[in-house]
């Protein structure tokens, strides 16, 4: 492990140098901040013995640590723990918040992403380019992708390159491993010895690192408390909107996952059936036949979904919520709609009204952890 002061305070400041010149005005919490990595192992390469599949870890202390279980951040597809810090445009994020309510923060970088080392040669990389960005995240009201994309309202600029705001989040838009097998036996391993060295944890998860939250719970059930799941990749068995096709073919997972009874064959154990959609512009969902397997590691772990009013996942959340149910997990559903929050697309963490949601998230964890 290596490390800076542990007794060092520092300002939590994201910098990004490019050409705009965006200044970054943030004025983040202090902390003190420490890193390491976790769940490395070496192997032969072409060069000679190299470590390969580590996940960098941030370590953020508050001066006053007043909550009992910490929080470990686990991103989405092309994303790093910056995700977390300050805002594109330079507001306080969601990091900030949580340390000044007293917790401990673990940051990551997927392994093989940001500061996670790749190994040259194993697998293929891959990148978002700016129309994906706009098109899914920042001018969802203009492409008009899926009915509710016309509510966003919350990106803050315009959303288009050239404007700082975007210039600043496309900047952190990282490349990625393809192979979905690799990456999600990756993180899981790397997650399970991250809780393995820190204790109980809760997990905050986004998108793409949804199913790493379930499946590490899955394997360590005892040291996860809870999950926060923003907008887990979904819907059960299919993908929709921005992929399409069969996919997690063990309904939230692309790999294994403890069911009761077991499931060898997901094909021929976990048998479908296609649920008629429950309202206008919703998409249908496919659940179990009953009676349905249960997820029987994860039925003692809360859970809260959140989903945006705008985001393409508005379409098919409640799917995945409705699955999780069937399976006999303790799911909480956070429609931001519903409880009054409108206009917010995927990344709803750094849009205006970030920190009216996540003081509903934290209402959460006080009544539930």
């Amino acid at each position: 492990m290596k490390s800076s002061s542990p007794f060092s305070r520092v300002l939590l400041l994201i910098v990004f140098l490019f050409w705009s010149g965006t200044p970054c005005h943030a004025a983040e919490t202090f902390a003190s901040r420490s890193y390491f990595y976790v769940g490395g192992h070496y192997e032969n390469a072409t060069n000679g013995e190299v470590m390969v599949d580590q996940m960098y870890v941030e370590k953020l202390v508050p001066i006053h640590p007043t909550q009992k279980y910490p929080l470990f951040f686990i991103t989405g597809a092309a994303q790093t723990s910056t995700n977390w810090l300050n805002t594109p445009d330079g507001r306080e994020g969601w990091a900030s918040y949580f340390l000044d309510q007293g917790y401990t923060l673990y940051l990551t970088d997927q392994p093989q992403r940001g500061r996670s080392p790749w190994l040259p040669g194993d697998g293929t990389l891959s990148n978002y380019n700016v129309s994906f960005i706009q098109n899914y995240f920042t001018t969802i009201q203009v492409a008009k992708l899926w009915p509710q994309a016309s509510l966003h309202t919350q990106w803050p600029g315009t959303g288009q390159p050239y404007d700082p705001t975007f210039d600043a989040f496309y900047a952190s838009q990282l490349q990625q491993q393809s192979n979905l097998t690799v990456t999600t036996t990756n993180n899981i391993h790397a997650g399970i010895s991250l809780l393995k060295l820190i204790g109980t944890a809760i997990l905050i998860t986004h998108s793409h690192g949804g199913p790493y939250g379930w499946g590490i719970a899955d394997a360590v059930p005892s040291l996860v408390k809870g999950i926060i799941a923003i907008e887990p990749e979904g819907p059960p068995f299919m993908g929709m909107i921005v992929a399409s096709g069969k996919a997690r073919p063990y309904g939230v997972t692309t790999l294994p996952i403890t069911y009761d009874p077991p499931v060898t064959d997901p094909v021929a154990d976990l048998v479908q059936e296609t649920v008629e959609s429950m309202g206008i512009n919703l998409s249908d969902c496919i659940q179990q036949q009953e009676p349905a397997r249960k997820l029987v590691n994860l039925i003692d772990i809360p859970v809260l979904v959140v989903t945006s009013e705008a985001s393409y996942h508005a379409v098919y959340d409640y799917c995945t919520v409705e699955y999780l149910r069937q399976a006999g997990v303790e799911v909480e559903w956070l429609n931001l709609p519903a409880a009054g929050i409108r206009g917010n697309a995927h990344f709803s963490f750094m849009e205006l009204n970030n920190m009216e949601i996540v003081s509903l998230i934290e209402d959460w964890t006080w009544k539930h952890i």
